[in-house]
């Protein structure tokens, strides 16, 4: 339950972490770190403008892809203490709750009849499809290598061990976390959330018509999925009997790293061309595969 706050508090800074850095690498002065905060402030204090051609999916979207956020906060833990609802098979609660949340914003999009905002929640939902079976070939992996299948077992049991295959796993599960966060959150390589190209647009298309109150939610659940998502990625690393007071620093500190990495790869890095998102993308799902078909050999249960 720890883990709630600080879940919280990373999401509040973690966006102006990003834009802070992208400011420096650019040679600019650019905004404050609570910037981004403040925004959502303001949003919070306009009204809404609703399309004429837009219904009830339109308007529930946003309050759906908030709550299935906010949802998820409470099977994931934090140290070796375990999330507020564990259960068996929680990460797959996990996935299908954030998939809720993207379900509804696809459909809310399609709600307003723009062709335009169509093709953006066309590909949204062709990588969230593709990127679906890494997560879920990830966690199986750690939960053959563990014997469990609760997110608060898996990565309590995680670091019990001192075989060095534990550590190996748990760099491999860090690098796809952070792939997979990106692509969940549609930053590069797949997507730019500065372009405005009609062309090669992709979340940001999906949300042109949600104003106001509704699009301060929309923030709001992208930057708590962005520290959910550097939550997982400590608790891979970071082995959970340490000293609560030392996990605490450690977590801040992973998660501003992962939003420094996010702002640095958007600064130098550019968007793969289109046609090449989905071979990127499975390309995360090969190397999942290829870790879970060791775990087998090393646990025995697949003999060569």
């Amino acid at each position: 339950m720890a883990g709630i706050p600080l879940i919280l508090l990373a999401a509040f800074f973690f966006p102006g972490i990003i834009i802070r850095t992208k400011s420096i690498l650019s040679g600019r002065k650019g905004p404050g770190i609570i910037q981004p905060m403040r925004d959502i402030k303001v949003l919070f204090s306009k009204g809404s403008v609703y399309s004429t051609t837009t219904g009830w999916v339109f308007k529930l979207a946003p309050v759906v892809g908030l709550a299935s956020m906010l949802s998820v906060l409470a099977v994931i833990p934090f140290a070796n203490m375990p999330a507020l609802i564990p259960f068996q098979a929680d990460f797959v609660y996990f996935s299908y709750m954030l998939a809720l949340g993207k379900f509804f914003m696809i459909i809310g999009a399609l709600d307003t009849g723009s062709s335009f905002e169509g093709m953006g929640a066309n590909r949204e939902a062709l990588f969230s499809m593709l990127v679906e079976p890494a997560f879920l070939v990830l966690m199986g992996t750690f939960a053959m290598l563990t014997g469990y299948t609760s997110f608060s077992e898996i990565f309590t049991a995680f670091h019990v061990s001192e075989n060095p295959i534990i550590t190996v796993f748990g760099l491999i599960g860090c690098y796809l976390l952070v792939q997979i966060a990106m692509i969940e959150n549609s930053r590069m390589p797949i997507d730019d959330p500065k372009t405005h190209l009609e062309l090669t647009m992709v979340h940001e298309v999906m949300i042109l018509d949600y104003s106001g109150f509704d699009k301060a939610l929309i923030h709001i659940a992208t930057a708590i999925k962005f520290a959910v998502y550097g939550s997982l990625i400590c608790s891979s690393v970071v082995p959970a009997a340490w000293h609560p007071g030392f996990q605490i620093l450690l977590f801040l500190s992973i998660q501003a790293a992962f939003a420094i990495i996010v702002g640095i790869g958007e600064s130098f890095r550019a968007r793969n061309k289109m046609q090449k998102n989905a071979q990127f993308i499975l390309t995360l799902t090969a190397v999942a595969m290829l870790a879970f078909l060791v775990v087998l050999i090393v646990t025995e249960k697949l003999i060569i």
